[in-house]
């Protein structure tokens, strides 16, 4: 059976030259382009984090996407974490704490 639809959430750290450079609202736009719920936002230091949640395989493809981000962007590192849903979002949205 394939597990590929089957819903998960990870939770991302992403380093390198990620701020100042769109990468928070560029990530909005390509997870909601997947279809995924969850949220995206600045660390202190330079990084961004964010948590998703959605099927595996379109998780994967963010993941892709995290890799490069927008132009700009130089992602020295992606650090992916895999967790059960959580089930408690209602759309992606960027956050500012």
């Amino acid at each position: 059976m394939d597990n590929s639809a089957e819903k998960v959430r990870v939770h991302l750290l992403i380093t390198g030259r990620v701020q100042g450079v769109y990468y928070r609202a560029s990530m909005l736009q390509e997870a909601q382009r997947l279809g995924l719920t969850g949220w995206v936002m600045n660390c202190p230091g330079g990084s961004v984090q964010a948590v998703a949640e959605g099927s595996k395989a379109k998780l994967e493809e963010l993941i892709a996407w995290c890799q490069q981000g927008p132009q700009g962007a130089r992602v020295s590192a992606v650090e992916a974490q895999w967790q059960k849903p959580e089930n408690s979002f209602v759309g992606f949205a960027i956050r500012r704490e």
